[in-house]
């Protein structure tokens, strides 16, 4: 009888061990796998692969300019492109900069127009 009375003791002590919320919550801890952004990459190089995007060789940077005078720079990208489905995907790192801050180099990019801006 004395067994059964520890065992129910012991029992009881590993029940509140694991028990994490209040009364009707569940009792088990659940370890939580997040998404790599590996995984994340590679499922969107599949969808762009099924679009039958085609790499474009020769673009060594990337430059889009916003319309609050920042410029999205992109250094040793890699752009693809499919004309049938009328997409174009950039990866690379990226990097937000002042417009200034690209300046000489960034003149030959912009138009007459915009000149005026700078």
């Amino acid at each position: 009888m004395k067994e059964t009375i520890m065992n129910q003791e012991k029992l009881a002590k590993l029940q509140a061990q694991v028990h994490i919320g209040g009364k009707e919550t569940a009792r088990r801890k659940k370890k939580v796998v997040h998404n790599t952004a590996t995984a994340d990459d590679k499922k969107l190089q599949f969808s762009l692969k099924k679009l039958g995007e085609n790499n474009i060789s020769g673009i060594e940077e990337v430059n889009m300019f916003t319309n609050q005078g920042t410029v999205i720079h992109f250094n040793n990208t890699k752009v693809q492109a499919s004309l049938a489905a009328n997409t174009f995907s950039i990866t690379g790192h990226a990097e937000t900069k002042q417009l200034t801050e690209m300046l000489p180099s960034i003149l030959n990019q912009r138009g007459a127009d915009s000149l005026l801006q700078v």
